[in-house]
């Protein structure tokens, strides 16, 4: 009983006084990030200078309001209906019909759990679909990655996941999964940076 008396002192303490121990440390990373996130409420610091000319749609994802890439009008041949005139299951069935898309190769995930058609409507290629068979827009393909990847986009709607464009100032704009992971083959190849240390390529001869 003594002990249990002490630590409800102790919590009691907590809520009537601060329990950081000095400046700058805080009880959570959602916590920090709220309050040294306030001097950028300050109205005289912008991101627009860093967007420059990438034209933005703007989205709102539960409690997140932001600019992302325009997706569609970067496609080089959308509307996908251009070509593709009638349904899916005919096009590929019509003898002498040429065939498209022949250099795209899928290494997302297994062959039996993914192909072309989890994630494009073979009855409307002007639009993806979910897994329920929903419609998503393609510029809102992130819906689509999220039903796997769920964490991650949620790590992005918050920042912490994928690219911002020019810092944290309003408005804030971010890169789109699409923007950073080529859809049919995801995994980012290792390579060299740009910089690396010479003086340790030395060492290592």
């Amino acid at each position: 009983m003594k002990k249990l008396g002490i630590v409800c002192c102790i919590i009691m303490l907590c809520g009537m006084f601060s329990c950081k121990h000095k400046e700058g440390e805080y009880h959570s990373l959602k916590e920090k990030i709220e309050e040294e996130g306030k001097h950028y409420q300050d109205p005289g610091i912008s991101s627009e200078a860093y967007i420059g000319d990438i034209n933005t749609i703007e989205i709102r994802e539960g409690t997140h309001t932001f600019l992302i890439p325009e997706r569609k009008g970067q496609i080089k041949s959308y509307a996908c209906t251009e070509c593709h005139s009638k349904p899916l299951a005919q096009m590929q069935n019509e003898p002498g019909e040429q065939k498209a898309h022949w250099d795209i190769k899928i290494n997302h995930a297994n062959a039996n759990a993914m192909n072309c058609a989890t994630c494009h409507n073979g009855n409307d290629m002007d639009n993806l679909h979910s897994l329920t068979g929903n419609t998503i827009d393609f510029n809102r393909s992130y819906q689509l990655c999220a039903q796997c990847h769920n964490n991650q986009v949620e790590d992005w709607k918050g920042g912490a996941h994928g690219k911002n464009i020019g810092g944290w100032a309003k408005p804030r704009a971010a890169m789109t999964c699409v923007n950073c992971h080529n859809p049919h083959e995801p995994q980012i190849a290792s390579k060299w940076p740009a910089r690396f240390n010479t003086e340790k390529v030395k060492e290592r001869k």
